[in-house]
């Protein structure tokens, strides 16, 4: 397993992020990063910024994604927790090596990072995404 070098962010599923941003930055004071689109993932994603971590809200802008169906499922509240590891593909090999249920098992390369989701079956009920920033260049 490759190593884990920090927790990069927690999502947050939301129905709308006009409704959920006030509280973050206007109660808990964390200021607003930036937003965007995400098409990949069919969403939109508030980014606020903790220190080295970051809070993402995100909001699906398709009702046919995991995530809308997960919020509708489940109500809004925490979706995920990411990891950042230094080598994602040693960690997606050491994890099937343990049988580890993986939702991608291989990384999705998206521009500057790579990504991959372990199934919430094997890791106690919490869905675990796995990062690794890709230098570009």
């Amino acid at each position: 397993m490759s190593k884990i070098l920090k927790i990069n962010h927690i999502a947050i599923a939301v129905n709308n992020l006009d409704d959920a941003m006030p509280f973050w930055k206007d109660v808990l004071g964390i200021p607003i990063d930036h937003i965007e689109a995400v098409p990949s993932q069919k969403s939109k994603v508030a980014f606020f910024s903790i220190g080295d971590s970051e809070i993402e809200l995100v909001m699906p802008t398709d009702p046919s994604t995991g995530l809308a169906k997960y919020l509708e499922k489940h109500g809004e509240g925490i979706h995920h927790i990411c990891f950042e590891v230094d080598d994602i593909e040693s960690s997606l090999e050491t994890l099937r090596e343990r049988g580890i249920r993986l939702i991608d098992n291989e990384a999705r390369v998206l521009p500057g990072r790579k990504i991959a989701f372990i199934h919430p079956k094997s890791t106690g009920g919490v869905l675990v995404e796995l990062y690794e920033l890709v230098l570009e260049g």
